[in-house]
């Protein structure tokens, strides 16, 4: 069963995380996490990182991941950043899972009124199917183009 988990990067599931995002997001662009700390530095620090933690023959294994960045891109806002799922689980509702956790957080814990996210084309649909707003607009993020994904914090009314 695959469980969803707030960590810190002293986290021993850190590493973890850092390998898959190597693995599914640099390395396809031409990066790895030293070069990323390094283009964007004190990014990481910023981020509260979630992770889909896998029971694997009594070790813990991080099959997904995401990060949250409270206060941006502006006070009262959050971004959805560096979300990947393992490319064997892609498919198993672990990145829906994921998004929940960030919502769940960035709503109700932190109450943020929106959270935006810069989403590959690729993932478009994947975001739509959750009740993202997609933005029309196409630009160029890290050679990879992207759309701007958007969805605010449901107000009162609406949740009655």
């Amino acid at each position: 069963m695959v469980k969803i988990r707030r960590i810190t990067s002293k986290d021993p599931l850190y590493v973890q995380e850092c390998a898959l995002r190597e693995d599914v997001l640099l390395r396809p662009i031409g990066y790895d996490m030293e070069r990323f700390k390094r283009e964007f530095p004190g990014l990481e620090e910023r981020m509260e990182h979630f992770v889909a933690v896998l029971n694997h023959h009594a070790a813990e294994r991080v099959v997904g991941c995401a990060a949250l960045i409270p206060g941006e891109p502006a006070a009262g806002a959050g971004r959805i950043t560096q979300m990947a799922v393992n490319l064997q689980r892609q498919g198993e509702g672990i990145g829906r899972r994921l998004v929940v956790a960030v919502e769940s957080r960035a709503f109700g814990e932190l109450g943020l009124r929106e959270l935006v996210c810069h989403a590959p084309v690729t993932a478009v649909p994947f975001f739509e199917s959750i009740g993202w707003v997609m933005e029309p607009e196409v630009f160029q993020e890290a050679g990879v183009p992207h759309r701007r994904a958007v969805i605010r914090c449901p107000s009162e009314e609406e949740a009655a």
